[in-house]
């Protein structure tokens, strides 16, 4: 089955009581049962079922199915936003006194996240350059995982996956991965060595900027050290779905964050469209970023699809052509970021990426506003900076209208 088939008919189809070809969205906080020894067995985890939305429920099971398939990973659990997906995914195996190695460009939200947790004992530490070798250099005997992003947001740097996991792998530890700005229709991390891949399918997936959420697929293939990871003893006895199983039965349906019905209904519908969306923002972000490259008022345009980036023959090689659909550029001042910002008429300023149309944002001033200076840089945030999720709009039309706003710029 291909991708575009595989979103519409890859673990589900048309309901079988009513023939409703949309998954209905069974907006329940719980289920009921008939006996109270039938509803022990579900809790017991004896019998398959549903208790507590919770904890699970059948519309937000359908669409974790779906994602679970696409990535190719053994199960999922969908969560009410991508930065609670990021949280649970990691503190589901650490524990106070152990650490976590990343790369820098990571979303501002997931760098503030790895600091607050720097008051629960869990240190992080930075690689800078992406290379495999600086990872190697990082990692100690505390160290538990290693997280990367496909593409960084916005620093848009691009890690070898592949060598990573061996990396990872030959320490004993899982390669947790972001896959947000590619999405399976550009890279299945799992299928390069990946462990854990992550979403905030608040952004591709859903599409339409309709809804939060997030999700965390298991490639079910790391070979658990329980001795090392402590945490998952008690799941030992569900083999590959021991994270999965912690992850349900702990942390998830302890913190609350689980998604709602309708908007995994969202997301269900927008999943259906994303080959041939992800096709079309691929195509003409990198159309709008080659003609930037052209316009005087531009110092710099970064965009891994173009052969100037640092990392264009990894990304050819990984991405097979598609580099995504967010890209950069530097305009000289803050003064001048904002003076675009403020004259593009179908570019909207806000924070988010991966919808159907356009957005732009000044990061040093929003997303990244209470970060160090140093911190900024680290993670590609400069004040000149401009952040741009590129739409389905027609390229022409885009592209005029970032050359009238460039040319504000006095």
């Amino acid at each position: 089955m291909r991708f575009n088939t595989a979103l519409i008919h890859g673990k589900y189809s048309a309901e079988e009581k009513t023939g409703a070809t949309n998954i209905p969205i069974y907006q329940s906080s719980s289920f009921e049962y008939r006996t109270a020894e039938e509803l022990e067995s579900v809790f017991k985890g004896n019998k398959p079922g549903f208790v507590y939305t919770r904890v699970n429920n059948p519309t937000v099971q359908a669409f974790e199915q779906r994602l679970a398939y696409l990535e190719g990973g053994i199960g999922a659990v969908a969560c009410s936003s991508g930065m609670a997906a990021v949280t649970l995914a990691v503190m589901n195996i650490l524990k106070s006194g152990e650490e976590i190695i990343s790369g820098s460009g990571i979303f501002g939200g997931t760098y503030s996240l790895f600091k607050d947790l720097e008051n629960f004992g869990v240190a992080t530490h930075y690689v800078n350059d992406n290379q495999i070798s600086s990872f190697a250099a990082g990692l100690n005997e505390k160290t538990r995982l290693i997280y990367v992003e496909t593409i960084g947001n916005p620093k848009l740097d691009v890690p070898d996956i592949e060598g990573l996991a061996a990396l990872a792998h030959q320490h004993g530890i899982p390669l947790v991965v972001d896959n947000t700005a590619t999405t399976p229709y550009i890279i299945k991390p799992i299928e390069l060595g990946a462990d854990i891949v992550i979403h905030s399918t608040s952004k591709y997936i859903n599409g339409s900027g309709n809804s939060i959420s997030g999700i965390i697929i298991d490639s079910g293939k790391f070979k658990w050290d329980y001795g090392r990871f402590t945490s998952l003893q008690d799941y030992k006895k569900f083999g590959s779905f021991a994270y999965l199983a912690k992850l349900r039965n702990g942390l998830f349906r302890d913190f609350g964050a689980c998604l709602s019905p309708f908007n995994a209904f969202l997301n269900s519908i927008g999943l259906e469209t994303l080959g041939v969306r992800m096709e079309r923002l691929c195509q003409n972000a990198l159309l709008l970023a080659q003609e930037l490259q052209k316009n005087s008022q531009v110092l710099k345009v970064n965009y891994p699809g173009l052969q100037e980036h640092e990392h264009y023959s990894l990304a050819v090689r990984q991405f097979g052509g598609k580099s995504g659909a967010i890209l950069t550029i530097r305009v000289g001042t803050k003064e001048n970021a904002f003076k675009v910002i403020n004259n593009l008429k179908y570019a909207a300023n806000l924070a988010n990426i991966g919808d159907v149309r356009t957005l732009v944002i000044h990061p040093a001033s929003t997303i990244y506003a209470t970060n160090s200076l140093e911190d900024r840089e680290n993670m590609g945030v400069y004040e000149d900076l401009i952040r741009i999720s590129v739409g389905l709009e027609d390229i022409e039309d885009l592209i005029e209208d970032f050359e009238q706003a460039l040319n504000m710029i006095t």
